[in-house]
């Protein structure tokens, strides 16, 4: 490779306005011509601008990512925990700490992977070929050997090699959903536009990664690499940085109030019980490892991964697949989600919904490939046989048509262009195919395809008498220019164009596309079809209303979720019109304003912030104006969930709270970038999802419910014990027996807890809500007090009894166990009561806890060794009825409490009811 270097062009190329150019300008700018670049030439400029290809990030060793993963608060607690067992000696127990602390590692290490997952799917939309125009000649080369000035020939089933300035198009169409979210393939030519026209309308461009639909074309490479726009979506994407999930966030925080609570609680019963009751500091150190042991929540890690786990596989089986654990609990914090259009809250499947003729206006029932549905006039169910011109419309649909309506095992599909597929499904409905009978009935003789030019197809047929006819379809006003008469019920009529031309408005403002369908009772001018043949004498049969239809269940998602206080926003690639029509038929926007990414793009991250919160719907959205809404959200307080299914999506998805990709019609870009992938493209999923994240969440309370008071009985026994020179009711080794053996054993049903009735009745969560309210740390607090009461009250009342200290404390701990065991029943519902069949027998995991719990209990009791390991001793039926007696006070208790919270209306202002 020659040193020597074109100095004549910049260093750096912007790809920013070179839709404002005209060819020229740029073949002139860009030192190029229709021959292409001398292979000389292109060398230096690869040495100048480097290889089309999207440099990888930075990667961290994967040693070093694990090691990062243990600098955790709560895992420094489960591991000082694991010390302190290790130092009593109890081995087993330690083993099943560090394996908590080592599976939570684990965990976080997978999920740092999504980062750089995400960037290697874009850089893998990349084409890996290119034909190029090179010394006038035509070559297969790599597309990373591209350079800016290179004229890049494209043709029918091409991915875009990099971004191109169109220089000359025949019948061009480009799929740009994944970059625009554009649901159509985009008609191309080579006209220029306005400098802040948005991407999607770019007419004269090809970008880099999308998909070439029908038609051939050459274009100039104006921007190779990172400068092309899926590098800039790229860039975006190696900027943002990971968030915690709300639930992370908050058991961090618990996590540290916990463990300086402990830390201190630890260091002032200390200090108390050596300079204030003289006890030695010996004994002191052994009962502050007691009071340690008996705090730490040993099991909420475990816990928290096997109730998010159950939540991933509860949502597997309606359809979202969860990629991240903590995704789980976000579902149910999140306050606004944020849905792409196509596909996601409609079906992608474009129907014909009007037509209008002369004198009728149609509607067409059903939605989708499906060819099923009535012709109805007025609420009046009609066939297309009892109107001449309605039949012949549908006819001209079907006949000026080059796709095919399959059906494969009860799937119906197009092949072809989606708007030619809802004129087939059109004609299916009205009982018009193109089987065998039809076709030979109107055989095709002649037709012009589809220009953007000229905005209208043609074909040439004979119907079975042999009578020759032209039909037409295309823009309307095209179509109209080309008629001077219109069909109605008794034949031809003067062409009142003001008449269709109301009817399209109409049309358009609901959301529509048009199309419109004339005809020719005319042979061409000769045996073939000509242009000339397309000036004028058509017939004007009617117009088409065509719409993207929204899914049913979409609609009632939504409802779901504004009853649940969630707010719902479409973000959609596709124009403002169709996406305000949308909007108001899945009540999303209704009476509120559109805005379009170009106005999203001027204001200032503080107007945006204003305007987020009020606007739900917006079109005409690149990549970087869905980042900043998601951006602007989540700087005001909210907690977002974004859906999406392209290329163009996938920063937003990273960016936000819960990401969720189409698993169906999604690129890897937009899965990997996300957290949740939905396996049918269905937003219903999405609020079933959110159901099942808001049980996950009440599961965690509810565990942390059942842990805590259990805790605080062991602390304020123990506490109680060292300030009133008490003999200590509870050892170390039989605290950390409470805590491993019994209280993980029960609390673990918590997590197959199903969904409170009405949980999607209430509104979310605030985003800074503490994962402790006040409410529930006076049931903390009510419920602790109650395990002390009765645990050394039993223990003095024995010990004055004069029973032996190891049977005390063995009542005392199986008074500690029992209680958990009543007190399960009570943590299945916040306020409802339990005192029913549903609530004493509707979790069976609970019933197989205490099932595995009272053996348990027993062999510690009676079972010598156990008695030798942890100095306990066998019991009475008495002192086993003193026991119960103390559990099922604490049952009654807490069923008061919530019968009076309940009765008082306290639960609503909660929000737990």
């Amino acid at each position: 490779m020659t040193d020597r270097v074109n100095t004549d062009l910049p260093q750096q190329l912007s790809p920013t306005d070179w839709h404002t150019l005209t060819p020229g300008q740029v073949e002139q700018m860009l030192q190029t011509g229709r021959g292409g670049l001398a292979q000389e030439e292109a060398r230096q400029r690869l040495m100048k601008y480097g290889f089309n290809r999207l440099a990888p990030p930075k990667k961290r060793g994967p040693l070093l990512r694990f090691l990062l993963q243990f600098h955790n608060l709560l895992l420094y607690v489960m591991m000082g925990a694991a010390v302190i067992t290790a130092s009593l000696g109890y081995w087993i127990d330690t083993g099943v700490l560090m394996m908590a602390v080592v599976l939570n590692a684990i965990i976080g290490f997978i999920q740092e992977g999504k980062a750089e997952s995400a960037l290697d799917a874009i850089r893998d939309m990349l084409s890996p070929h290119a034909t190029v125009i090179r010394d006038g000649q035509h070559h297969d080369i790599d597309a990373g050997d591209l350079v800016p000035g290179d004229m890049v020939a494209l043709v029918s089933g091409d991915r875009v090699p990099a971004d191109l300035r169109l220089i000359n198009v025949r019948d061009l169409r480009i799929e740009e959903a994944a970059l625009t979210g554009e649901s159509l393939p985009v008609e191309k030519n080579t006209e220029t536009a306005e400098p802040d026209t948005p991407l999607g309308d770019r007419y004269g461009m090809a970008y880099s990664g999308t998909l070439v639909i029908y038609g051939k074309a050459v274009g100039v490479v104006v921007a190779t690499g990172a400068q092309t726009e899926l590098g800039k979506i790229n860039q975006m994407l190696s900027e943002i940085r990971n968030l915690a999930t709300p639930l992370l966030r908050k058991v961090d925080y618990f996590a540290r109030q916990l463990a300086f609570f402990i830390l201190g609680l630890s260091a002032l019963t200390f200090v108390l019980g050596t300079l204030w009751r003289g006890h030695s500091p010996q004994d002191m150190f052994m009962m502050v490892v007691a009071l340690t042991a008996s705090a730490i929540p040993e099991g909420l890690p475990a816990i928290m991964t096997v109730t998010l786990a159950l939540g991933v596989r509860r949502m597997a089986r309606r359809n979202a697949i969860v990629r991240l654990l903590p995704a789980v609990e976000a579902l149910g914090s999140v306050t606004v989600i944020c849905s792409d259009k196509t596909g996601t809250l409609t079906r992608n499947e474009m129907t014909v919904q009007r037509i209008i003729c002369a004198e009728h206006r149609v509607n067409v029932e059903g939605v989708g490939y499906e060819p099923s549905g009535e012709l109805c006039i007025d609420g009046r169910c009609i066939t297309a046989a009892e109107y001449p011109e309605l039949a012949l419309a549908i006819r001209a649909g079907v006949l000026c048509n080059d796709a095919r309506l399959l059906n494969e095992e009860g799937r119906w599909w197009v092949e072809g262009d989606p708007t030619e597929g809802a004129l087939l499904v059109l004609g299916a409905k009205a009982g018009l195919t193109l089987n065998e009978p039809n076709e030979n009935a109107w055989p095709r003789i002649d037709a012009i395809p589809f220009e953007s030019q000229h905005r209208f197809m043609a074909t040439y047929h004979c119907d079975s008498q042999q009578e020759p006819w032209i039909f037409v379809k295309g823009a309307p006003e095209r179509i109209l220019d080309m008629c001077r008469t219109q069909l109605g019920s008794n034949g031809e009529q003067e062409l009142d164009v003001d008449y269709w031309r109301r009817m399209s408005n109409d049309m358009a403002a609901q959301g529509l596309r048009l199309l419109a369908l004339a005809c020719k009772r005319s042979a061409p001018q000769s045996d073939l079809l000509d242009h000339n043949d397309m000036e004028s004498d058509f017939v004007m049969i009617a117009l088409l209303g065509i719409m993207d239809p929204p899914r049913e269940e979409a609609v009632q998602a939504v409802r779901e979720c504004h009853r649940a206080g969630i707010r719902v926003k479409m973000i959609t690639g596709d124009h403002v019109e169709t996406a305000r029509a949308i909007g108001e038929k899945l009540n999303i926007g209704v009476g509120k304003p559109a805005l379009t990414g170009a106005e999203v793009a001027v204001m200032d991250d503080e107007t945006l912030r204003n305007v987020a919160m009020e606007v739900d719907v917006f079109a005409r959205a690149a990549p970087e104006h869905k980042l900043r809404l998601v951006q602007a959200l989540q700087e005001s307080g909210q907690v977002v969930a974004m859906t999406g299914d392209g290329v163009n999506d996938a920063p937003a998805l990273k960016c936000a709270d819960v990401g969720v990709a189409m698993g169906m019609k999604g690129t890897e870009a937009a899965k990997e970038a996300s957290d949740m992938v939905l396996a049918d493209d269905n937003f219903a999923t999405i609020a079933s999802a959110v159901r099942e994240g808001r049980a996950v969440y009440d599961n965690l309370k509810k565990f942390i419910l059942f842990m805590l008071p259990t805790n605080g009985g062991e602390v304020l026994v123990v506490i109680a014990a060292i300030l009133f020179e008490l003999t200590l009711p509870l050892t170390p080794a039989q605290v950390l027996w409470i805590n491993m053996a019994t209280s993980g054993t029960l609390g673990l049903a918590l997590a197959f807890e199903p969904a409170e009735r009405g949980i999607m009745d209430r509104r979310p969560r605030p985003p800074g809500e503490a994962l402790l309210s006040g409410f529930f740390i006076w049931r903390v607090l009510m419920v602790s007090v109650i395990i002390m009461i009765g645990a050394l009250g039993v223990f003095l009342w024995e010990l004055n009894a004069g029973t032996s200290l190891e049977v005390a404390r063995t009542m005392a701990v199986n008074i500690v166990v029992v209680c958990e065991v009543f007190y399960l029943f009570n943590s299945r519902f916040f306020l409802k009561s339990v005192l029913s069949r549903e609530g004493l027998t509707g979790n069976r995991y609970i019933l197989f806890a205490v099932a595995a719990c009272i053996p348990l209990q027993l062999a510690y009791t009676y079972l010598p060794i156990m008695q030798t390991i942890f100095n306990s001793a066998s019991l009475s039926l008495l002192e086993w009825g003193k026991v119960l007696a103390a559990g099922l006070l604490l049952f009654l208790l807490a069923e008061l409490e919530k019968f009076i919270i309940r009765r008082t209306g306290l639960g609503k202002r909660l929000g737990l009811q």
